[in-house]
């Protein structure tokens, strides 16, 4: 797929980007090679047949609960107060 200069420079407006002419051709031509390469994963073939299916197993742990001590928690605190942690104000 060509990608054009006026093309690279519009996605660029709409990110509020502002490229030279010589940006937005260096930048059409890499947006081509990214595009190419979606060409190569339209011809994989991704279907799944039922033995594969059995194979896939979720790859997750499971969640266990930790116990911990305050004074561990708050070991690297730099201001606390009782059992909080007090950080600056940001916000007017």
């Amino acid at each position: 797929m060509k990608v054009t200069i006026d093309e690279v420079k519009y996605i660029g407006k709409l990110a509020k980007l502002n490229f030279s002419d010589e940006e937005a051709e260096k930048f059409a031509g890499e947006f081509e090679g990214i595009l190419e390469n979606f060409k190569y994963l339209n011809e994989l073939d991704l279907e799944i047949n039922e033995d594969e299916k059995k194979e896939l197993k979720p790859i997750v742990r499971k969640d266990e609960v930790k116990k911990f001590e305050c004074t561990d928690l708050f070991r690297n605190v730099k201001d606390k107060q009782d059992t909080y942690i007090r950080v600056p104000k940001i916000i007017e």
